[in-house]
């Protein structure tokens, strides 16, 4: 197995990271600042072909792969991890508009997504069901013009700022069979948004409740099959903890980079850090620990791309794996700049707020040791 980047993939990461160096990271300190990100970014992405990763080429996309995804979101992560995940986010949207949408839903909407000239969110959770998604009770009932929602979402990435909500409902009975999907767009009558949220991390993406009160939505927008918006959900998760380990990974490298730099500036006791045994073998464990979690997350992302049997399991074991790694270096990486690392102009602190909402979304990493835990015990036979 060769565990290096071909010519292509080695392209398309330095094509990633140069654009990120270049357009985000000397904004990212200011874009936080304001809460928001400048929406002339986007149409810059796309047209990179960074708008519809997973899309097929057809309605404009790139047709790339999981593994290509990771490789995507990583360099661009090390410009800045709040971008880059609201970026995940889109593809993750764009994706299964993709693999599940009719003819007619796909040629609607994918040509704007993969230009962003559109942007997409993602629409799951509610303020009483996080980790129990199945457990969601907004509803949509199906009447001569169209579908009715009414409920509310919370901790929504673009709430108030994207064009399209991919958004699950409840069209039939409790649990996860009685869930479907749904596109809602912007402007729809009786959509509204929340305040924006004040977060510790992630702060230049607009966060926001979602709200529906007798929201109308053509009866065209919904997902694939009634009934199946759950299934579809928790498969657009499985590339979506692979996105979320990637920009954690970028995250993490880029505190990484910057703290290599100031080891050997710093001096102390008559000599750089770098020179002190002890914070060399720091520097030997962080670089263990990404390059470990690198491998880890190529493997999951090829398991998805091959479609394998414990592709699932897998996702779930690299994001529980790689986001632990990445906010522990990006803490450690705050500790050796010292004081310095407390300051906003270091960039350090930044990350480490950003990366420990990781942990926490796309499913939890306790919700993550459940999955595993399962798959372990199913596979016991």
């Amino acid at each position: 197995m060769d565990f290096d980047l071909n010519e292509e993939q080695q392209a398309i990461f330095e094509m990633a990271r140069d654009f990120g160096a270049e357009h985000i990271a000397p904004h990212a300190l200011d874009w936080e600042r304001a809460g928001t990100i400048p929406r002339a970014l986007w149409p810059e992405l796309g047209a990179l072909g960074l708008g519809g990763i997973y899309v097929g080429e057809e309605y404009g996309g790139s047709g790339l792969s999981r593994l290509d995804g990771t490789i995507i979101f990583e360099a661009l992560a090390m410009a800045c991890p709040s971008v880059a995940a609201f970026l995940s986010i889109h593809n993750m949207s764009a994706a299964m508009i993709d693999k599940f949408g009719s003819d007619e839903l796909r040629a609607r909407f994918l040509p704007d997504i993969c230009t962003m000239t559109k942007v997409a969110s993602y629409c799951l959770t509610e303020p009483g069901s996080g980790s129990d998604a199945a457990a969601l009770r907004s509803r949509a009932e199906a009447g001569p013009e169209g579908w009715r929602v009414n409920g509310t979402k919370a901790f929504i990435s673009g709430g108030s700022y994207s064009d399209l909500y991919v958004t699950m409902v409840r069209t039939g009975v409790d649990g996860p069979k009685g869930i479907s999907a749904l596109v809602v767009e912007d402007g729809a009558p009786g959509l509204s948004f929340g305040a924006l949220e004040h977060k510790m991390g992630w702060r230049a993406q607009p966060t926001s409740q979602v709200q529906f009160d007798d929201c109308l939505v053509p009866e065209a927008n919904l997902l694939g099959s009634e009934g199946k918006g759950f299934s579809y959900a928790m498969a657009g998760l499985d590339g979506g903890r692979l996105n979320i380990s990637a920009t954690a990974l970028g995250g993490a490298q880029a505190a990484f980079d910057a703290t290599l730099r100031y080891m050997g500036e710093r001096r102390a006791f008559g000599q750089s850090l770098d020179q002190f045994q002890a914070l060399q073998f720091r520097l030997a464990e962080m670089e263990t620990a990404l390059q470990a979690a690198r491998v880890f997350l190529h493997m999951a992302a090829d398991k998805l791309d091959r479609g394998t049997a414990d592709a699932t399991k897998f996702c779930a074991m690299a994001k529980l794996h790689v986001t632990d790694a990445a906010f522990d270096v990006a803490n450690q990486c705050l500790q050796l700049h010292g004081g310095y690392g407390y300051l906003a102009d270091y960039g350090i602190e930044k990350i480490v707020r950003d990366l420990r909402v990781h942990q926490i979304l796309e499913g939890t990493n306790e919700i993550m040791r459940l999955i595993i835990g399962r798959a372990v015990l199913s596979e016991r036979g």
